[in-house]
């Protein structure tokens, strides 16, 4: 029987095995991974480290054997996916998919091949925004489908990455002149539904229409609630058809960090304008803004990186280096630590810790629980702009030029 066990295992990884999409399994950047580094450099606890050319700012992901992903030129004329073998780092794939004639316009601190990708078994799908959707075949490298066909002016760059739900691929596109969600069929590309944003925003500026963040689906008293976050507002949605359930207008522009939930209330960033978190109760209908908002605050909120949630802790990370804990029930600041850098990347919790990368080339570890406290900081050669993974005994950390897999060597 255990025999039979190893197999099934072998042919078909557990869920918590892989890092299937940005923030990992579950969407909240929580990993099973177990005896993980806390030390490492250049030599130190390197099991392989790779050089990736061009300059892209997606995220690595992993399923079972294979570490993908999205790549492009810094002109963004060339758009590719990159697959590695986990336990080498020796390229498997190097994939191009789109050739760019005219791209648009990306701020230099952004890149044309920001969104993470999200992979299932058999399949890994690479979104560059409107420059082009894909699937393809994992064993083969082949493609299975591609869109260039959905409108956005994105003026800033993408960086909002596909989610799949059950049978769908969800797309966001909260651009200059258009803000919209778009569901796929994931076997065909075919669109399922498209959803228009009904937020108010109160101005005829696109750039402050502009979003770059990535939803999440909860499951709330027994339904499913797609929680996407938006310049100015917050919108719940059904993720099988795009009806929407409910909204919450907060102000702000740029919304980047992706939703999470603690104590059964939903976190949202509000973006430039006025950084914010907001607590929201997400059992409304409609607008509730001004009946469902539980507390909010302004210190030390990320610009970009995610909060992450561990037991009732709330953490985060502010663009400058403010490492924080806020009390999950009132928002209040319960204790800080003053880290070095600026922070683009999102946490990685893990074996009890917490991980968190900077773009100086910077890897602080913060052991975890009631009276946590920074217990390493490490150094490689370059920054990171992508959140890492980690699965089994390894961290999968992409910095501007190269892909490491860490690992305990002791």
């Amino acid at each position: 029987m255990e025999k039979v066990l190893f197999l099934l295992l072998a042919f078909f990884p557990v869920k918590d095995a892989n890092w299937p999409s940005y923030r990992g399994p579950h969407g909240d950047g929580h990993s099973d991974a177990s005896s993980l580094p806390i030390q490492w450099d250049e030599q130190k606890n390197v099991r392989w480290k790779t050089s990736v050319s061009g300059k892209a700012w997606a995220s690595p992901v992993v399923w079972g054997n294979q570490v993908w992903l999205s790549n492009a030129t810094e002109k963004g004329d060339k758009l590719s996916a990159i697959a590695l073998d986990i336990n080498t780092g020796k390229v498997i794939f190097d994939i191009p998919l789109f050739t760019i004639e005219k791209p648009m316009f990306t701020l230099p601190a952004n890149s044309y091949a920001t969104p993470t990708p999200v992979i299932e078994e058999g399949r890994v799908y690479h979104h560059f925004g409107s420059a082009g959707t894909v699937c393809l075949d994992t064993n083969t490298g082949k493609i299975i489908w591609a869109r260039q066909d959905i409108p956005c002016n994105h003026h800033r760059g993408p960086a909002s990455s596909p989610i799949i739900f059950e049978n769908l691929l969800i797309l966001t596109f909260d651009g200059f002149d258009v803000q919209y969600l778009i569901a796929l069929d994931k076997i065909t590309g075919k669109t399922v539904w498209k959803k228009d944003r009904s937020i108010t925003y109160g101005t005829d500026n696109g750039d402050n229409k502009k979003a770059f963040s990535t939803p999440s689906v909860f499951k709330i008293d027994g339904k499913n609630q797609l929680v996407s976050a938006a310049a100015v507002g917050t919108v719940s949605y059904d993720p099988a058809t795009g009806e929407e359930l409910w909204k919450v207008h907060h102000g702000g522009m740029n919304a980047s960090c992706k939703p999470i939930m603690v104590n059964g209330k939903v976190l949202v960033t509000t973006g430039d304008g006025g950084w914010k978190l907001f607590a929201v109760r997400p059992d409304g209908k409609g607008d509730v803004s001004t009946t469902h908002v539980s507390w909010k605050t302004i210190k030390n909120v990320p610009q970009y990186s995610s909060p992450l949630v561990v037991g009732n802790q709330v953490f985060m990370v502010s663009k400058d280096g403010i490492f924080s804990e806020l009390d999950s029930e009132t928002g209040e600041v319960v204790k800080t630590e003053r880290l070095a850098g600026v922070f683009w990347t999102s946490p990685l919790f893990a074996d009890g810790r917490i991980y968190l990368f900077n773009e100086q080339g910077s890897g602080y570890v913060v052991q975890s629980g009631k009276d946590w406290k920074l217990i390493a900081t490490n150094k490689l050669e370059n920054g990171c702009m992508a959140s890492p993974a980690a699965v089994g005994k390894n961290i999968i950390v992409r910095t501007k030029t190269h892909v490491y897999s860490l690992e305990n060597k002791n």
